[in-house]
């Protein structure tokens, strides 16, 4: 088996980890990774703009099913871009029981992105998704399979039942997956047959399956049975950008909607170690000294995001980097773990920056709208069937589906707020354009130690370079 990479970049926002950065981190030896949330989104609003550069449609050239990417096209793609004033079409949304078209968005969408990361070189490119989305990944399993994806990554729940699905996509079987729906105790789940594709030869490629967990009490469950059993970890401390898992103390909310995290919350890394899996661990790892200490602590490596997340080739739109690269020169950089803002329930960190949903007027401002629906939760109505909620939606709409008022008043819409982050925010019939959310590790010595070298920014190149630099 090819030898684990040392350091794997981190899967951040939507499409901040572009297809990309990861080539750039994979060319370099490293593990690269695309993020796939919202990914069919981002595909159908790339082929709206036109595809100026040409990239999605000679991926879509090499998947396997024709008729398949016709179809798409036909839908979205737009000669010469759309008018700028007009809205994007959006996507389905996902559901228990998706139409045919929406599930090969999801397959070619996630091709697409693995396809171009890992165009003309042999190095390692992974996929991150989140656990909470579980509607959709059966189909973006399969679609990064087909393309070749070497890893996968999920956090943001328990992902259990990852190695089966792997396993038996692999050999082109269909698969069933438990999904959770809440007000019921009933059980559910979601199928996919990959014979939905034509054109494709089995057996296909199974990546290796890391699971991100914030304790050792997930590796010992994980690891119990072979049927659940990954491949490897990261193990995520709370300072780590994005999603948190939520503190284990009770009353652990402070007086400004943070969240406080105590020793409770650190990992026991004896006992990481003595479960013999291979592990990196992320989270306050990303300089060279933290990562000479990881590898001290037994890890494989680390995982970094911040330091590529405000690198030359991620998704964020070179205005918003800027802003943060300006913010962190003047050390006016505050970034807070905000325990409500994210419809999944799980802290979530933020940059607090002028001109984004993280300035209280702005997010006070702005119509309440679920459009995209990536964090919507099932829910069994009281007629017995299929509801779909989100605290980011219009307040009277999640109360009337029995949501709770209190987890709606400050959770933000993070679907719209990421596509704004890489340029692809939906316009608004008022001619306003959706504001972006930033979001980031509290740890921000690596990148004030590379903006002190680059002023004027870095490459990934760059930024794997000052990690090595102690090894």
């Amino acid at each position: 088996m090819r030898k684990h990479p040392a350091i794997i970049q981190g899967g951040m926002g939507i499409a901040v980890s572009s297809w990309r950065l990861a080539k750039d981190v994979a060319i370099q030896g490293e593990l690269g990774v695309i993020s796939g949330t919202a990914i069919d989104s981002v595909m159908a609003r790339r082929l709206q703009d036109g595809d100026p550069t040409g990239d999605t449609q000679r991926a879509l050239s090499h998947f396997p099913d024709v008729i398949v990417v016709q179809e798409i096209l036909k839908r979205f793609f737009i000669e010469g871009g759309k008018d700028p004033k007009r809205p994007y079409i959006d996507v389905p949304k996902l559901i228990v029981k998706p139409t045919a078209f929406a599930l090969h968005l999801l397959i070619v969408s996630t091709f697409v992105e693995v396809w171009l990361a890992k165009e003309n070189h042999d190095g390692l490119v992974g996929m991150n998704i989140l656990e909470k989305i579980q509607l959709a990944i059966p189909a973006q399993l399969y679609g990064a399979m087909l393309a070749g994806v070497d890893y996968i990554l999920i956090g943001a729940g328990i992902p259990a039942q990852i190695p089966r699905l792997l396993n038996w996509l692999s050999l082109g079987n269909s698969i069933t997956m438990k999904v959770d729906v809440e007000d019921t105790n009933d059980k559910y789940q979601i199928g996919f047959d990959p014979a939905c594709i034509d054109g494709v030869h089995y057996p296909i490629k199974r990546p290796q399956f890391l699971a991100i967990v914030s304790s050792h009490a997930l590796v010992s469950y994980l690891n119990k049975d072979a049927e659940t059993k990954p491949d490897g970890f990261v193990i995520e401390y709370h300072v780590a950008g994005g999603h948190n898992a939520p503190p284990r103390a009770k009353n652990s909310t402070d007086a400004n909607g943070e969240a406080v995290y105590s020793d409770a919350d650190m990992p026991n890394l004896e006992k990481v170690v003595a479960s013999g899996s291979p592990f990196w661990l992320a989270g306050g790892f990303g300089t060279p000294e933290k990562f000479v200490e990881a590898k001290a602590l037994g890890a494989q490596g680390i995982q970094v995001g911040s330091i590529f997340a405000l690198c030359n080739e991620s998704g964020f739109t070179p205005e918003l980097r800027s802003q943060v690269l300006s913010s962190l020169a003047a050390g006016e950089t505050r970034v807070v773990t905000d325990a409500s803002a994210s419809p999944t329930g799980f802290p979530f960190k933020v940059i607090e920056l002028d001109a984004t949903l993280s300035e209280p007027e702005l997010f006070a401002k702005r119509a309440r709208k679920c459009d995209l629906g990536y964090l919507r939760t099932p829910f069994k109505r009281e007629s017995g069937g299929i509801g779909y909620r989100c605290p980011g939606e219009p307040i009277d709409t999640y109360l009337f589906k029995n949501g709770e008022e209190e987890e709606a008043l400050t959770s933000k819409c993070l679907c719209n707020a990421l596509m704004a982050d890489i340029g692809l925010g939906q316009i608004r019939p008022d001619g306003r354009t959706e504001l972006a959310l930033i979001t980031i590790g509290s740890d921000l010595v690596g990148p004030m130690q590379l903006l002190a070298r680059f002023p004027d920014g870095w490459s990934a190149k760059q930024g794997l370079n000052y990690l090595r630099t102690a090894q």
